[in-house]
């Protein structure tokens, strides 16, 4: 399938915020039907989240208060990218500092788009295997508490609607099938 005749081709822009996070640009777009049209981007570096896996078949998770939601969301260890940082390094990072677990095996689960419509972030996803236990060490403006819970339960949860967030959604349901395949 030739999808070549869907693309826009970006006319003019404007930066209308950067912070120390993201930058917001607004931009005119020429479509493929010759008419223009205005898109409204937030861009980011990115991000990456692990699904820590005990040999005991748990995951385990961070519980942290998410201030655009009010509320505490329970989710996968995770965190934004630094300019040009492997994600993997980031990972493993996020992974240490969040719970105090190093893993002693990483294996890729793939790349999601939290919202695709108006955002450029890519999050890198991984399963973590073979953890060891260590110290937490949060940065100073982070506060969280983990806790473990059976991935079965977890998956449950995620379908009956108890985990919103769509990070832990696709990691640990992409990470739960390729266990049910046998291909982890």
């Amino acid at each position: 399938m030739d999808n070549s005749m869907l693309y826009e081709k970006k006319i003019d822009g404007e930066v209308k915020f950067t912070g120390k996070i993201v930058r917001v640009e607004t931009d005119t777009v020429l479509l493929p039907n010759g008419n223009t049209s205005y898109r409204e981007v937030v861009r980011k570096n990115g991000g990456v989240c692990v699904v820590p896996l005990t040999e005991n078949n748990e995951v385990i998770f961070v519980n942290q208060y998410r201030y655009a939601y009010g509320d505490v969301l329970k989710e996968v260890p995770a965190g934004k990218l630094e300019k040009d940082e492997d994600p993997l390094e980031a990972g493993l990072r996020e992974l240490s500092e969040e719970t105090g677990y190093e893993a002693g095996k990483v294996i890729p689960l793939g790349v999601f788009y939290p919202s695709c419509g108006i955002m450029d972030e890519v999050l890198y996803m991984y399963l973590a295997l073979d953890l060891k236990e260590g110290e937490v060490h949060l940065d100073e403006d982070e506060f969280v508490t983990s806790e473990k819970i059976p991935l079965e339960e977890a998956v449950r949860m995620i379908l009956d609607g108890e985990m919103p967030d769509g990070k832990t959604q696709a990691a640990i349901l992409k990470a739960w099938a390729l266990i049910q395949k046998g291909k982890i």
